[in-house]
């Protein structure tokens, strides 16, 4: 087992790892930045569009996961630059992979409300 803390001194621990890695995407990411603004405005909204809990838990749930996959494609860009910045096969891939997941994160988000607000 690792050093360090353990049992609610982890969770607290961790709990400002957490917070640290927020203001940090929010800090030096501009497309974070834009998604959790369209997150604020749309969250009231699913409000009014969803007509109950399991609705509304798909439409702000598809904006959450338009956030998380960011976080993600930022520290694997960050990893990706951190370790040289010479054109690599590899790293392209994955700095591209990364990207689709926010793509198809934001294509959830336009399914989801669109179905929800048709039907």
């Amino acid at each position: 087992m690792k050093p360090g803390k353990t049992g609610f001194a982890r969770v607290i621990a961790a709990a400002g790892y957490s917070r640290q890695g927020l203001s940090a995407a929010y800090q030096h990411e501009a497309a974070f930045r834009q998604e959790l603004f369209l997150a604020l405005l749309l969250i009231p909204l699913a409000f009014f569009v969803g007509e109950n809990g399991l609705e509304w838990a798909v439409l702000i749930g598809s904006l959450f996961i338009v956030l998380i996959a960011e976080i993600v494609n930022s520290a694997i860009e960050a990893v990706v630059v951190r370790f040289g910045s010479e054109h690599h096969e590899l790293a392209g891939r994955a700095k591209d992979m990364g990207s689709a997941a926010v793509f198809l994160a934001l294509f959830n988000v336009v399914i989801s409300w669109f179905l929800i607000f048709i039907f």
